[in-house]
Order: structure tokens, then C-alpha cells, then sequence
């Protein structure tokens, strides 16, 4: 059984028990999330697809993880005009494990 979720303007394709990094969500450490935008459930043997989402399933999770991703540089070059920029980013995420399916 698996659905495909919308969140932070990614679509996320999960099962129960996955982990799954997405952008940054508000909540402590072990609180719940639901996720209702959901745009296809399979359960195996038939699919449905939502126009665009599916009103009768939710995706039901628990935050396990609230951090900063490795940092990437940023960096920004103009040739012959002595022009370079450097600059690091690390962007925050929350990890989630997925609890339950429901339809």
C-alpha cells in the first residue's frame, strides 16, 4: 500500500513505516502531522487517482527530526570583471516517519 503526497511544493511517494526528509514543518519532536493532499493511493490491487486530490485519504505521520541539511555553496562568477561571490546555504528539513495509511 502506497500514496503520493504534496508537501513544500514536492510530491512524496510513501508506504507505512518510511522515513522521509520534506521541507520544514512546525512541531516539536514527536508530535503528529497530517498530510491531506493526497494525489494517488494504491492499495495493491486498484489505484485512484485524485482530480487533483483525494478528499476520502490521509496520510498519517510523526515528526521524528528537526535539523539542517549539509551545506551547499553558493557560488557566483563573472569572468574578467573580477567578480566573485561565495556564500553557503543550509536548509532546514523535517524528517517524518510515516504511521498510517488511512482510506
Amino acid at each position: 500500500m502506497y500514496a503520493v503526497i504534496v508537501s513544500g511544493g514536492k510530491q512524496y511517494r510513501v508506504s507505512e513505516g518510511d522515513t522521509l526528509r520534506i521541507e520544514k514543518l512546525e512541531g516539536e519532536v514527536g508530535a503528529d502531522v497530517s498530510f491531506n493532499k493526497v494525489l494517488l493511493f494504491s492499495d495493491g490491487e486498484k489505484v485512484e487517482v485524485g482530480q487533483p486530490a483525494l478528499e476520502s485519504v490521509s496520510v498519517e505521520g510523526q515528526i521524528v527530526e528537526q535539523g539542517k541539511s549539509k551545506k551547499i555553496i553558493v557560488f557566483k562568477y563573472k569572468r574578467r570583471k573580477r567578480y566573485r561571490r561565495k556564500q553557503g546555504h543550509r536548509q532546514f528539513f523535517t524528517a517524518v516517519k510515516i504511521g498510517k495509511i488511512a482510506a
